[in-house]
């Protein structure tokens, strides 16, 4: 399905975040959230250098430079096989770098391509930018399988942006190398760009499956990350694109003086450390979500009446099926008022470009003791039963 471009559109509501201002800080139990669980200040220094933790605090508190500090670049270079700190431009988190790149890389008169379930800016952005935008559904019969023939059927001869989120949010989908490998061969031979949104990247429950950064793997191809989903570090809002376009990043680095223009250099610093102890977060966070999953398994099958539950392939969030006659928006409003267990429904991903299936909601798995939230979810359920006996 193809959205067409509203003429002179102002972007809508970002429904993800306009269901978070209501409910993110009200509800006592946050059962939907996507980041894995964060770590103190004191815990982070700890993973870094004593020159590190000496220099966070005598760190002048001014402007630091718009590309990213070179220390935080060098951190971030050191995640990739292939990129340097040369290919590497920070951002106030990952909005702000899918913001100004979907805005740069398509406007009137180009085609782009994105995949369906997605992060709303990856469709909505562009649409207000004036590009025609066309959805690929991840196949949901499928375990959410990534089809390379639907995506080369999309294209056209003005399709000049493809737009991807692997490890999927929200159904936690990852596809096998050779698909992916496929999907980046198929850009390069038709001369498309490849963005990936690959923040959750390192949280897959196999590390085998964990997928070479598109940036590694294409010249021209786009990687976006940050230290909130995946490195559990929301608070800090660093995000990157790595990219060996450099007329690209110089673009978008002219661009980001209209907004953030620069990042705070006490996150900066943080972010670095966190890099350099990449693995041990990341090994630290796939554990939590370990830990987690069988808990979940547990309480979805003693309701296999109301859900359908399948663990995430990757990241820290899934996308159930509820099979209530209420419906999962009506659900997950009674949930949140009753027992203060938020999730999020369905409606919040759906999509212009193709039907997310209204039957699903998202619930995280990545924070340390779920255990009370799923008790209260229970007594919701119970409770539900017992006034409809």
């Amino acid at each position: 399905m193809t959205a067409p471009a509203p003429a002179g559109a102002r972007l809508p509501d970002f429904r993800l975040e306009t269901f978070f201002s209501r409910w993110e800080f009200a509800a006592k139990h946050h059962l939907t959230a996507s980041d894995a669980e964060t770590m103190t200040l004191r815990e982070l220094l700890a993973l870094g250098t004593e020159d590190a933790r000496a220099l966070f605090a005598e760190l002048p508190l001014g402007y630091t430079e718009t590309w990213g500090t070179t220390r935080l670049r060098q951190a971030i270079a050191g995640t990739y096989a292939t990129c340097g700190p040369e290919d590497v431009l920070a951002f106030a988190g990952a909005e702000e770098a899918i913001y100004w790149a979907m805005q740069l890389l398509a406007g009137p008169g180009d085609h782009v391509v994105v995949t369906v379930p997605n992060y709303q800016a990856l469709e909505t952005v562009p649409r207000a930018g004036g590009a025609e935008v066309s959805g690929v559904l991840l196949r949901e019969e499928e375990g959410w399988r990534l089809d390379v023939d639907a995506v080369r059927a999309a294209l056209r001869p003005n399709t000049t942006l493809l737009a991807v989120n692997f490890p999927n949010n929200p159904t936690g989908a990852v596809p096998d190398h050779t698909t992916w490998r496929a999907l980046v061969e198929l850009c390069e031979e038709r001369g498309i760009r490849l963005l990936s949104d690959e923040v959750y990247r390192g949280l897959e429950l196999d590390p085998d499956r964990t997928l070479t950064q598109a940036a590694d793997m294409s010249a021209t191809a786009v990687s976006i990350n940050v230290t909130s989903k995946s490195y559990g570090l929301p608070g800090l809002r660093v995000g990157w694109i790595a990219c060996r376009d450099h007329a690209l990043l110089e673009a978008l680095e002219r661009h980001k003086h209209y907004t953030s223009i620069c990042n705070a250099g006490p996150s900066e610093l943080l972010a670095s450390i966190a890099l350099g102890a990449g693995d041990q977060i990341h090994a630290r966070n796939r554990g939590i979500v370990s830990e987690n999953l069988p808990l979940f398994g547990a309480f979805f099958s003693q309701h296999a009446d109301l859900f359908d539950w399948t663990p995430p392939d990757g990241g820290c969030v899934a996308f159930p099926r509820y099979r209530g006659s209420d419906g999962v928006e009506a659900f997950c409003q009674e949930l949140v008022e009753t027992e203060g267990v938020l999730l999020l429904p369905a409606s919040v991903y759906a999509s212009e470009l193709g039907s997310v299936p209204a039957d699903r909601f998202r619930i995280g798995v990545g924070r340390r003791n779920p255990a009370p939230a799923l008790a209260a979810f229970d007594r919701f359920l119970s409770s539900r039963a017992t006034r409809h006996r």
